[in-house]
């Protein structure tokens, strides 16, 4: 007997209505299902997705606003100002506050999630105990990967090497750096490909956040990529300075990054809210230049970093969300490119976190979303509620919305479209 059939799903790769049958946390077929199921859902005609991902997130200092003295004007004094609100960090603080924001993500539809933790001399392991926690709880509804992330820098912050080893120890899933923030950005990245290599994890960088291309580490993140064997394993996030390249560099870098398989993760609220800010006309987007890297074949994942911090003061955990707004700030408002965008959270986020067997075809894992609407556009123009979550084969949520328009002549309930 099959665990679950979705009846009448309307998927991205075809215009019919077709049924999902799920049986061991998998679909197995895609078509009419006519065996028995212990649980039958007709979702008439509904958009279904795979699961959503959160490509870069960093749970262990979300929901700070509270906690700081003013809002940041840059990169570094977000860094800053975050940096002292991190002495005050516990294991239970974090935990806390991650909690939170992964529920929110998890109504929203996430089914799978890399979190950034920061592995430092300041917090030292309290965020890798409070998210291993986490991540043990959350497995039903969320596949959580940890990164054991160098915020602070390594040869700027002694000790976080060694932090940093510790972690991946403990069962961190890979591991991250910041070359922009230390004194040595060429070292810093040899250690993280060094201790990637060491444990066998892919790499996850945070990269040439700047205006200007004042300092396209990303060149030797390539070449380390390709010198230790590991395309297809390593991420850039932010990468605002190669917007900021004329066209022939610009195309020569993407070439780059192509063939050495590398993923590319624009973070759209924190780039929009802190690129730009020197600039006093004409405002610049900040933003990595997606469609062209998506044209070159580079995965690209949009996610939402931080939420409500300094780094970014606003925040949903719903990675639909962040392709409305890349629509508009990416200038990808044609219906071909929108249904680009759901790949940004879906798709292309699965490549870059290298997430096995993902997708709504046969054999791949029922990790899905059904959502009240009928064409896949809509889930970037309309932002429309998500109906049922989908992990591992079983119903991990239920939405169900109720409107009350007592302004009619009756007060007529009805459910809600939006």
């Amino acid at each position: 007997m099959l665990d679950l059939i979705l009846r009448s799903c309307r998927l991205a790769t075809g215009a019919e209505p077709v049924d999902l049958a799920i049986a061991d946390g998998r679909i197995v077929s895609v078509g009419r299902a006519d065996e028995a199921a212990r649980e039958t859902i007709d979702v008439a005609g509904r958009v279904v997705t795979p699961g959503l991902v959160e490509a870069h997130i960093h749970l262990d200092k979300a929901l700070l606003v509270d906690r700081v003295s003013g809002p940041a004007e840059t990169a570094a004094e977000a860094i800053r100002l975050t940096g002292v609100a991190k002495r005050g960090f516990t294991t239970a603080d974090i935990g806390a506050r991650a909690r939170r924001v992964l529920d929110l993500a998890v109504a929203a539809g996430t089914t799978a999630m890399r979190a950034h933790v920061e592995v430092d001399p300041i917090v030292g392991l309290d965020g890798m105990h409070a998210l291993l926690a986490l991540k043990r709880e959350y497995a039903p509804a969320v596949e959580l990967q940890l990164c054991a992330f160098a915020q602070e820098g390594i040869l700027q912050s002694p000790g976080t090497e060694a932090l940093l080893r510790r972690a991946l120890e403990m069962g961190a899933d890979l591991v991250g750096g910041c070359p922009y923030n230390d004194t040595d950005a060429g070292r810093h990245i040899e250690i993280v490909f060094a201790l990637a290599r060491e444990f066998g994890v892919d790499a996850d960088f945070h990269v040439d956040f700047a205006d200007e291309p004042e300092h396209l580490h990303v060149r030797e993140i390539v070449r380390q990529t390709v010198r230790a064997g590991w395309q297809g394993r390593v991420a850039v996030g932010h990468l605002t300075e190669l917007a900021a390249l004329p066209a022939v560099e610009q195309a020569a870098l993407i070439a780059e990054l192509a063939a050495a398989r590398i993923g590319v993760i624009s973070l759209p609220l924190t780039d929009l809210y802190l690129m730009g800010r020197r600039d006093v006309r004409n405002v610049r987007r900040g933003l990595t230049p997606i469609r062209r890297l998506l044209e070159a074949g580079i995965p690209v994942a949009l996610a939402s970093n931080n939420i409500r911090n300094p780094f970014t003061p606003i925040g949903t955990a719903d990675p639909a969300h962040l392709t409305f707004v890349a629509a508009v700030a990416a200038h990808m408002g044609t219906q071909d490119l929108m249904r680009e965008l759901v790949g940004t959270v879906t798709t292309h986020a699965a490549r870059v976190l290298n997430l096995r067997d993902y997708g709504c075809a046969v054999g791949c894992r029922a990790d899905l979303v059904v959502w009240d609407c009928d064409r896949l556009e809509e889930i970037v123009t309309a932002l429309p509620p998500r109906r049922l979550v989908v992990k591992a084969g079983r119903v991990s949520v239920e939405h169900e919305r109720r409107t009350v328009e007592r302004w009619r002549s009756k007060g007529a309930a009805r459910p809600s479209s939006g």
